[in-house]
């Protein structure tokens, strides 16, 4: 008995793991270099943002560590559904975080520090979305 599978052009540009891959990475490659920002430009992320250095450096850590767990989860040639749900909802998480961190006054941010957290808070809902559509498209 012989089985065969087939995979057509239009499945492997609109569905399949290739752009659930793609989105995965993208988000992880993204967010180390925000990491890599808070980490090493503590001071003028400080100047410019308000966010104490500190809380900077700790934030960068977090974001580098978590960059690596979603390029880990990306790796597979086909990525583990439930690893990808929880980073969907870890971006969505992050999305509430960093609107409540602005309206509650969390880190005293500077007017700029608040656009840049309500935009970086859009920026990763974009990914939650692109990642759980491709997601829905790998069944």
């Amino acid at each position: 008995m012989t089985t065969t599978t087939t995979t057509t052009a239009a499945r492997s540009v609109t569905g399949g793991p290739r752009p659930l891959r793609l989105a995965l990475r993208l988000d992880a490659a993204v967010t180390a270099v925000n990491g890599l920002a808070y980490l090493a430009l503590a001071g003028p992320v400080d100047d410019l943002l308000g966010l104490d250095p500190g809380p900077g450096r700790a934030l960068g850590a977090f974001l580098l560590v978590y960059a690596a767990a979603v390029w880990a989860v990306s790796a597979p040639a086909r990525p583990h559904r439930l690893a990808v749900t929880a980073v969907v909802e870890a971006n969505l998480l992050w999305t509430v975080l960093s609107v409540a961190a602005v309206a509650f006054g969390w880190f005293s941010l500077g007017t700029a520090g608040a656009v840049w957290a309500v935009l970086q808070a859009a920026v990763v809902a974009g990914f939650a979305a692109v990642q759980y559509t491709a997601l829905r498209r790998t069944r």
